[in-house]
């Protein structure tokens, strides 16, 4: 059966949310998203702040543009995959695919950790779409589709910031479909510094499947919890009447 067409955050598919318990969970989850990182990178060996020094100084310098293109052909291929009805997996099953992507692509090196880097890009970017659905959003709409890229101006899983950069949510959601593109440029430079951690860690030599595969789980996971962040706060919105800046206000207090 054909879905039902949804406007963003429609109030009235959710039952009514209760403003300052939703805004504590948001919180928690904001505070608790990065957690696991750390400590899987510690397990195989890998110091989270010099991951980026590992990387050879070419890869460096065209990470940016690299992590661009990654999101252009990201973007295109998860929608893709919307428009051909392919189901909406799991978290679960996002992040397993997520774990044996990076696992092929850091048994080869840099080389084949660049290569995979659009294709893990991709599930994490179909799995926020996902989410986007899971909160009553219709995610071929421009503006969810915006705010789908928007998730990964968030700081990175390995960022020290305890999850207090909160610009990725207070971003205007009107961005129609012809300015994608110089979306994706302003979301680049910030993404690729978690992704040039992602892409040092594979790198590492003897074990660098397995850092493919950790580090390719915390970014998914950590994506995941943004994404659910986000949406939250545009469905509490719609039910409240509040803007999103409000309401990161309010989220930023709590995570003071």
């Amino acid at each position: 059966m054909a879905q039902k067409h949804r406007s963003p955050a429609n109030p009235q598919i959710f039952p009514p949310l209760n403003r300052e318990a939703e805004l504590d969970r948001l919180a928690l989850k904001m505070r608790t998203a990065s957690g696991v990182g750390i400590q899987l990178l510690g397990l195989i060996g890998t110091q989270a702040e010099n991951l980026l020094d590992m990387l050879p100084a070419p890869a460096r310098a065209g990470l940016e543009k690299a992590t661009a293109a990654a999101l252009e052909q990201s973007f295109n291929a998860a929608q893709a995959t919307r428009k051909g009805r392919v189901a909406d997996a799991p978290d679960w099953l996002s992040r397993a695919i997520s774990v044996g992507t990076g696992a092929a692509g850091g048994f080869g090196g840099l080389p084949s950790a660049l290569a995979e880097l659009p294709v893990t890009t991709t599930v994490i970017l179909r799995a926020i779409q996902s989410i986007a659905d899971e909160h009553g959003l219709d995610p071929a709409l421009p503006e969810v589709r915006a705010a789908c890229l928007r998730v990964f101006a968030a700081a990175g899983p390995l960022d020290d910031d305890d999850g207090t950069d909160l610009s990725f949510l207070t971003l205007r959601l009107s961005v129609t479909g012809s300015a994608v593109h110089g979306l994706i440029t302003k979301v680049a430079p910030r993404l690729a510094i978690p992704m040039g951690q992602k892409l040092a860690a594979q790198t590492v030599p003897l074990i660098g499947a397995a850092a493919g595969a950790a580090t390719n789980y915390i970014y998914t996971s950590y994506y995941q919890d943004m994404a659910r962040v986000q949406f939250g706060l545009m469905r509490l919105g719609a039910q409240t009447g509040e803007d999103m800046e409000t309401l990161s206000a309010a989220l930023k207090q709590r995570l003071a």
